[in-house]
Parts: structure tokens; C-alpha cells; sequence
């Protein structure tokens, strides 16, 4: 493919300026304000296919903000790559901790991206990274070098929920039909370690709540005499985990799928410091599931955590009272193939359970999402990683994610198909905080790397 690597040589310039141009537009989709710009960065992209040369480029209108299909069909027999990503960007807030605003993109030089980093809202999530495979395939098509059939569908909705992607992958299967998923809305464990995300983690989110008295109640005429909902619910959370901080759920770990030793053996390759991860987090040691190493644990392993819980008095001073109510937010994050609606029901009735008949317990379900995992001698992955291996000289690593990304695991019930995640971002590009950037060197290099991926799958393929 060297036409296609001279093409992005000879445009890296321009390729940049193209995604300045797009990270000016503040397509936060959490705020009705920027609606408006959220329409008008849909348009844009559609724009930027039509002119690379895309086929059939529509901007589809949904319930919400518009998904921007289009295709280049090139021989049906061949295979077909769908790529996945999202126009969309989270809100800049709190806004006086940008050190350049967040909208007026700004090249400079960090001690992890010398050769600079691009610094605005949605440079690495997602608007850089989903550029990156509009220049790739660009490249590919000007040097008649595209291997095989490629669909994009980019949607606007991610950073709310995706709640109309659902809608529209079901309305429309017969168009997305492909053989492999490829997005780039991850990352990988440095610049000189490439890896590929193989799972991620599923989840179910409750709110709880525990009712004692029918009022709040003076604690020193009723203190010891009626039950007091925070000191109740703080014991049923506290029951949730064993001594070796083993979820006590029934139930709970029958369908857990344990790693092979085999896979264990590869994710232990990606470095790791405890030491530094404990100085980077402040804290004196660690603490999880036994029989687990860290990273294991926030990768390979179901977990249960609170989120946030409240009741009673909070404010100044003091005020003696007994809560008549307790609140509590839980999450757990779940591995296949646990389905979230199980844990949730499992969750509810043993929480249920637990409590004394002095108060009373209700369980509120909130969203919830199935855990999505790539075999590493699969096709898509062997593509990846000789992709990585071509750019970067060294096979990637693959790594668990112990975030959740909900429609991978959609994707897979309704298309049948796997996605790869080849992500070039780094945990230090601050997505979702001030200062978000995306270093130059990563943005290349995935442009770079991309079109390695469609030759080797159209090659193994066969």
C-alpha cells in the first residue's frame, strides 16, 4: 500500500487543518442550545464523504440528532467493512479550567506528545479519532487502493445515550449488512506499546431506597428504639462483599465466563506499575477480589460499587435527627455473559432479602448493558494486530476495558456481527475533562495504521 502511505504523507497537513475545521463546531449533544451545531457538524461530515468520493451519502433523520450513512460498494463478492463513530462532543464545562478555549483548537507541545497534541473538546472523543478513517479511506480511494467494500454510520447521540442508534440499526439491516465493525473509540496503553481492546465490560445501574419511620425523628427520644435507615442501608451495602471482597449475591457469578489461561497470560504482558498506580492515585495499596491482580480485576471481573448515597442531615452544624430515608446509587459492571437484566432482578431480590422488617426496601432499575468481547484468533483481531504490527513494529497487546460501551454488544445481537476496536488514544488525553487532546502522533499514525487493517482482512478473508 505504499501509493496510500505516499497520498497521507503528502496531506498530513491538510488532513489536520480538515479536523481543525470540525472541532471548532460545538456539537455537544447534551445541550438543546447547540442544536444548531450539532445539525450542522451532521452535514459537514456528510459533506466531507460526498467529496472523497462515499456513495449514496444521506444525513438520516432520527427522534433525536441525525446518523450520517454512506458506502463504497465496490464488488459485492469482496468483503464489507462498517465503520462506526460519533460527531458528538460532551459539554466543555467547567469551562475556567481550559487552558485554551475549548472550541478554538490549539496545537502544543506536552511532555507525553512532543511533537505536539491538538488541544480541544472531542479532539480524541471522537471527532479526531473517527476522522482519522474518513482520511484513510480517502487515501485508499485516491491511490485506487481500497480492497474491499466499506459503510460509515456516524451517529450524534453517543455522548446522551445512543438512544435513537438502536432505532435505526434495527430499521435497517439489510443496509448495514457487513462482516466486521470497526470503530476507533477507545485507546492503547502508550505511544510505544500499541494494544487492542478485546472486551468490554456490561452493566446494571440501580438507585435504593430504605424507608424507616414516617418522618424524621428526634435521635435522642427515639435513637435505639426504631430502626434508622442509614445505619441499616450502610449494613446491607457493607454485606455485599466477603472478605475477599467476593460479591455475595446469589446467583451472581453463575454465568461469569473465566479467561483461559492462555488469555491471562497475554493481558499479563501489558506494563503495569503498582507502585505508580497507587502514587497516581494517592493512595497506600490496593484493594479487590482476591486471587486477581489489578488489572484483572478492573477488566476480567464483575464488580458492584456505590456511587453515591445520601440521607439525613448534611448541612452546617448539627441537627439530631433519625432520616426517615436512605439513598443509595449502585453499579455493577458485568462480564459476558451475564445479562443486565438477570443481575438487576438477582440484585433486587437479594437486596430485598437482606433488609429487616423494620424498614422497608425499594429497588428503582436505571439503564443497564450487555459486556461485548472480540476472541483474539478471530479475523478482525488477527487483521488489527498485523495492522498495529506494520506501523508499529511490535504486535499489540490485547487488553479488557473495564468501561462499557452498550452498542458494541447491540451491534452484535442485531447485525451478528463483532467489532474491533482500534483505538490510538491515551488515557492521559483528559476525554470528558478540561484540557481534552489528541496528539499529532497518534492522530497520523492511525490514518496510517487503518488501511493495513482492510488489506489484511480482505486477505484473510478468502
Amino acid at each position: 500500500m505504499n501509493s496510500t502511505q505516499n497520498f497521507i504523507s503528502e496531506n498530513k497537513e491538510r488532513f489536520l487543518n480538515e479536523l481543525i475545521d470540525l472541532l471548532k463546531i460545538p456539537s455537544i449533544s447534551a445541550d438543546p442550545t447547540y442544536s444548531k451545531d450539532v445539525h450542522a457538524t451532521a452535514h459537514k461530515i456528510a459533506e466531507d464523504l460526498a467529496r472523497i468520493g462515499i456513495d449514496k451519502v444521506e444525513v438520516c433523520e432520527t427522534a433525536g440528532y441525525p446518523i450520517v450513512y454512506g458506502e463504497k460498494m465496490i464488488d459485492a463478492s469482496l468483503p464489507t467493512v462498517l465503520v462506526y463513530g460519533h460527531y458528538d462532543v460532551q459539554p466543555a464545562d467547567p469551562i475556567e479550567l481550559w487552558t485554551s478555549p475549548a472550541f478554538e483548537p490549539v496545537i502544543k507541545a506536552t511532555e507525553i506528545h512532543p511533537e505536539g497534541a491538538i488541544f480541544a473538546r472531542g479532539a480524541c472523543d471522537d471527532k479526531g479519532q473517527m476522522f482519522m478513517h474518513v482520511k484513510a479511506v480517502e487515501a485508499m480511494l485516491k491511490s485506487n487502493e481500497l480492497p474491499c467494500n466499506v459503510k460509515f454510520m456516524i451517529e450524534g447521540e453517543e455522548e446522551v445515550g445512543s438512544e435513537n442508534l438502536g432505532i435505526f440499526v434495527t430499521q435497517n439491516v439489510e443496509k448495514l449488512k457487513a462482516d466486521i465493525i470497526l470503530v476507533s473509540d477507545t485507546g492503547m496503553l502508550a505511544n510505544d506499546v500499541p494494544s487492542i481492546t478485546t472486551g468490554l465490560r456490561g452493566l446494571s445501574y440501580v438507585e435504593v431506597e430504605v424507608t424507616g419511620p414516617n418522618r424524621d425523628l428526634h435521635s435522642g427520644l427515639y435513637g435505639g428504639c426504631v430502626a434508622n435507615p442509614i445505619n441499616t442501608l450502610a449494613k446491607m451495602i457493607a454485606s455485599l462483599h466477603d472478605e475477599n471482597n467476593h460479591i455475595t449475591i446469589p446467583g451472581f457469578y453463575d454465568k461469569v465466563v473465566d479467561l483461559t489461561d492462555e488469555e491471562r497470560a497475554e493481558m499479563a504482558k501489558a506494563p503495569f506499575s503498582l507502585e505508580k498506580y497507587c502514587k497516581a492515585l494517592d493512595i497506600a495499596d490496593v484493594m479487590g477480589e482476591a486471587g486477581y491482580s489489578t488489572m484483572e480485576r478492573g477488566s476480567i471481573r464483575p464488580t458492584l460499587d456505590v456511587n453515591g448515597i445520601w440521607g439525613g442531615y448534611t448541612g452546617e452544624g448539627a441537627k439530631t435527627v433519625i432520616a426517615s430515608k436512605a439513598y443509595a446509587k449502585i453499579s455493577m459492571r458485568l462480564v459476558p455473559d451475564q445479562d443486565p437484566h438477570e443481575i438487576t432482578e438477582l440484585f433486587k431480590n437479594h437486596f430485598e432479602s437482606i433488609a429487616p422488617a423494620s424498614v422497608k426496601v425499594t429497588v428503582k432499575p436505571h439503564h443497564g448493558g450487555e459486556a461485548a468481547v472480540t476472541p483474539i484468533d478471530s479475523i478482525g483481531y488477527k487483521a488489527a494486530s498485523m495492522a498495529y504490527e506494520a506501523t508499529f513494529g511490535k504486535k499489540p497487546i490485547p487488553v479488557r476495558s473495564g468501561g462499557s460501551i452498550p452498542i458494541v454488544a447491540m451491534f452484535e445481537k442485531v447485525l451478528g456481527l463483532k467489532t474491533i476496536l482500534m483505538g490510538f488514544g491515551l488515557d492521559s488525553d483528559a476525554i470528558h475533562s478540561p484540557n481534552e487532546h489528541y496528539g499529532l502522533f497518534n492522530f497520523y499514525k492511525g490514518i496510517e495504521t487503518i488501511p493495513h487493517f482492510y488489506k489484511h482482512f480482505t486477505e484473510l478473508s478468502k
